[in-house]
């Protein structure tokens, strides 16, 4: 048997897969990835190896990405995010033909060809209004943790209008509305409501086209998927529970395979 590694070193969480050969996932992690990137990125991949139940002699080949890949001191290659989500993506959703990644500090979309090939694809990462961390930020603001998010959501009457297009305004907004006296759960309901509007016109701009897979920790909100699926008109892809998060290091983890099949190729072909 054979396994490969797949590290993502994003901006909040450091995540890694461990894949078998048959494309099964039997080892993955994450952590905060915090300042010191060469450390956690060492650290997740024993944590997911001890996971699996295997040494780091078992680990073939380890693929990294995600924006702190060039800190993976013993990775064998390394790829874009885009391209690990591509992979990632089409496995669990083969269909797929748009992507929307929503992060902690980025948010990107993709739109796919033939063999999960990126066409075209755009980025936004110039304002937090746009990110997962807006709505981290307004939860912390009002006294609530990120993970009180969905619950707090789900009480909510109606959506208060956000319509900043700058982190700052749109802060700005969130005190005027709390000394209102609106509840918090309508104005958290707001913040997520004005950050699908982000996302999809992020998406409009690859041209976007059916099936649509979304990707990335806030998608972990319910309730952000709803609104999406509703401003879409169609249904979404969702990977389930936390693989939502781990897309992109499962798709590192395939190309530790596709690249694996290359060299035992060239190999043969050398011995013939």
């Amino acid at each position: 048997m054979s396994y490969t590694v797949g590290i993502d070193v994003g901006s909040t969480y450091t995540k890694a897969v461990i894949l078998r050969h048959d494309q099964a996932i039997v080892g993955r992690t994450m952590l905060p990835t915090g300042f010191k990137l060469t450390e956690i990125a060492e650290r997740v991949q024993q944590d997911a190896l001890a996971d699996a139940g295997l040494t780091p002699d078992d680990a073939v080949y380890v693929v990294a990405t995600g924006f702190g890949r060039h800190q993976v001191s013993n990775a064998d290659v390394k790829v874009t995010d885009i391209t690990a989500a591509a992979r990632g993506t089409t496995l669990l959703f083969p269909g797929t033909q748009t992507i929307l990644d929503v992060g902690g500090q980025t948010m990107k979309a993709s739109r796919l060809g033939d063999g999960a090939k990126v066409k075209s694809f755009r980025l936004n990462d110039k304002c937090a209004a746009g990110t997962g961390a807006f709505l981290e930020k307004t939860a912390r603001y009002m006294g609530y943790s990120t993970e009180e998010i969905g619950p707090l959501v789900a009480t909510s009457k109606e959506a208060i209008t956000i319509s900043g297009v700058c982190a700052v305004f749109a802060e700005s907004e969130v005190i005027n509305h709390l000394s209102q006296g609106v509840a918090p759960a309508d104005i958290m309901h707001g913040a997520i409501v004005s950050l699908v509007g982000r996302s999809v016109q992020l998406m409009k701009r690859v041209r976007m086209e059916p099936e649509f897979t979304l990707i990335g920790g806030i998608l972990r909100f319910r309730r952000m998927v709803d609104v999406i699926r509703k401003e879409l008109g169609t249904d979404v892809n969702v990977p389930e529970g936390d693989l939502v998060q781990f897309t992109s290091a499962l798709g590192a983890a395939v190309l530790g395979h596709r690249r694996l099949a290359q060299l035992a190729a060239k190999g043969s072909e050398a011995a013939s």
